[in-house]
């Protein structure tokens, strides 16, 4: 497939060029401009960044010219690789630890990143939990914490940035649901329905911020291969469910990221609202 380029300021080139006037942004095989960083000036939070989908959307705003914030919970060694990588590749990158479900710690997180940089402009909610069982066998324990680092979590963080963007007539937001909140998953209810309520929360504040010059987004991706995914499924189920995408693979973080990178970039100004869906066809 010939290489596709525009005239925009956003260009994602889909074939390798020559290591002149290309760097090799991503691994899984996406280049992009030498020239490339649009989102610089902007301050972006991506919750739980440390590892998988997350930090994979951290490596490429931070590639893109953004400061970039890695949120983390527990996973502390993680998030100090991946700040020692990007730190070591130039990016201005810093590393807080908070529990999004906690409104004192996303409280301390907004304020350590206002006292250094300050206010985000740029939010991507990343940070979730799965939870596969019969609702029969669901605790009101499971259910809860679900809800809390899923919905909740995104709620807390979207209010605690939506007064600067406000002021600022300016913002982007970015949540990470599922096709389950969207069609629902046997055996998974309390994860498509947090991810059905983050999705109907994002619609919601699609309209209301609006008028304030904020957009508002969902990606929901089907199955990413993640190493969460690797310990959920055996070769055998991995391998029938490839065989059910039309395009004969599962998405990787980086198609995720790219999707990020599309939303926040200058290009999709006029895009709010908007649920897409990065399934490889697989529900269509």
């Amino acid at each position: 497939m010939p290489g596709v380029e525009t005239q925009l300021d956003y260009v994602i080139v889909l074939v390798r060029k020559s290591a002149n006037n290309m760097v090799h942004l991503l691994q899984g095989g996406i280049y992009l401009p030498a020239e490339y960083n649009h989102l610089k000036g902007h301050i972006c939070l991506v919750t739980g960044s440390s590892r998988g989908i997350g930090a994979q959307i951290a490596r490429t705003v931070a590639a893109a010219g953004a400061r970039t914030v890695i949120n983390y919970h527990s996973s502390q060694q993680q998030a100090i690789q991946l700040l020692g990588e990007l730190t070591e590749q130039g990016y201005q990158v810093m590393a807080i630890q908070a529990d999004v479900s906690q409104s004192r710690e996303v409280e301390a997180m907004f304020a350590q990143i206002e006292t250094e940089w300050g206010s985000i402009d740029l939010l991507v909610n990343n940070a979730g939990i799965s939870l596969k069982g019969l609702l029969t066998e669901t605790s009101e324990e499971e259910w809860q914490q679900v809800m809390d680092i899923n919905l909740k979590g995104a709620f807390l963080c979207c209010r605690r940035a939506l007064p600067a963007m406000v002021r600022n007539c300016c913002g982007r937001i970015i949540n990470i649901a599922s096709i389950w909140g969207l069609r629902g998953a046997s055996c998974e209810s309390a994860y498509a329905a947090s991810k059905g309520g983050l999705i109907a929360l994002s619609r919601s504040l699609a309209a209301e911020m609006g008028p304030s010059g904020i957009n508002v987004n969902v990606i929901a991706p089907g199955p990413v291969e993640t190493d969460m995914l690797l310990q959920e499924l055996d070769c055998d189920e991995r391998t029938a469910l490839t065989e059910d995408i039309p395009l004969g693979r599962l998405a990787s973080p980086d198609d995720v990221a790219s999707a990020c990178l599309f939303l926040l970039s200058p290009v999709a100004s006029y895009i709010n609202g908007q649920v897409l869906v990065l399934d490889g066809g697989w529900k269509v």
